[in-house]
């Protein structure tokens, strides 16, 4: 899937104003934590946002969720001249100096304030899904949704190494603009003797006051997408969330998604028309609880701690 890949660049240097991202989120196997890795592009017609302080055209992000211990984030930012991208129906192929994403392995090296992270990864699924695709607005694309991680991490000296190394996604979104709401998960449930499951779901503001929902549950080697979606957790400023959906086929759930604890970690994001910053906050150690009903009336609870929650009030 080379001309038709999730993760084809939408973006050309030609580009004035637009934000994209891949990026990656993974819970270690050993419970010991939690990675998130991002290499963003932003503005590459004028080389990012001049001025900001996290204003770089391309940029590579390595954030670490410890188990005990508050998170740590790495961001460093590169000039435009050493990025290095697939063109359209080309194999997907991002690379700074040391720092790479393909379809299946990426690859970094950080030194931030003092501190210095490096990794080398390879992962593999079996389900991939566009969550949100609104053209030239932008989309929301997981290429690989229930992917298995291998590979090595070294954060300052300390190495994290192992096959499996963790259990998450890869994702790759896009925009114009950043959504003045939105509010994003993805859980990961390893289950005995079968394959996993995997919901994501995603809330955010549209035009004209309307508010786009989804969600989409991979269970037992189907896709099941949720379109009709109640949230019944009414207090936004709280960090966690709850949804009631149905699905077409007939498929019916109830999920909770608490992102509560000290892996709340908060970040600001550059606006793509440079006028400043909003904060986003991530729990990549959240934990989540999801009752299925199937059409026979049959229900099952599937329950993790390896899941993302993703908030922001936006602008």
């Amino acid at each position: 899937m080379l001309v038709k890949s999730l993760n084809q660049a939408y973006s050309a240097r030609a580009t004035r104003r637009r934000y994209e991202a891949w990026f990656l989120r993974m819970g270690l196997a050993d419970g010991s934590g939690a990675w998130w890795f991002r290499y963003l592009l932003m503005n590459p017609a004028r080389s990012g946002c001049p001025g900001q302080k996290q204003g770089m055209p391309v940029q590579v992000w390595a954030t670490w969720f410890p188990a005990q211990g508050r998170p740590l984030t790495l961001i460093q930012g590169f000039p435009l001249e050493e990025l290095r991208f697939s063109g359209k129906g080309a194999p997907f192929r991002l690379q700074l100096g040391e720092n790479s994403i393909d379809e299946n392995s990426c690859r970094g090296s950080l030194r931030v304030d003092g501190h210095a992270v490096s990794w080398d990864l390879r992962y593999e699924s079996t389900f991939h899904a566009t969550l949100s695709a609104k053209g030239w607005i932008g989309f929301t694309r997981t290429p690989h949704s229930d992917a298995r991680f291998s590979g090595s991490i070294v954060l300052d000296g300390a190495r994290f190494e192992s096959s499996p190394l963790g259990f998450g996604l890869q994702g790759h979104n896009c925009g114009y603009r950043h959504r003045k709401f939105w509010t994003w998960t993805h859980a990961y449930f390893l289950r005995s003797n079968t394959r996993p499951s995997t919901l994501e779901a995603l809330v955010y503001e549209m035009p004209l006051g309307l508010v786009f929902r989804k969600a989409i549950l991979w269970h037992d080697g189907v896709r099941h997408i949720f379109r009709k979606i109640e949230e019944t957790t009414k207090d936004r400023k709280a960090f966690a969330g709850s949804f009631h959906a149905h699905a077409r086929d007939g498929f019916e759930l109830e999920a909770t998604i608490d992102g509560s604890g000290p892996s709340m970690h908060v970040l600001p994001y550059v606006k793509t028309d440079c006028t400043g910053v909003f904060q986003v906050s991530n729990n990549s150690r959240a934990r989540a609880s999801l009752r299925l009903t199937r059409p026979d009336g049959l229900t099952e609870i599937l329950e993790t701690s390896n899941a993302v929650l993703e908030k922001t009030g936006g602008y």
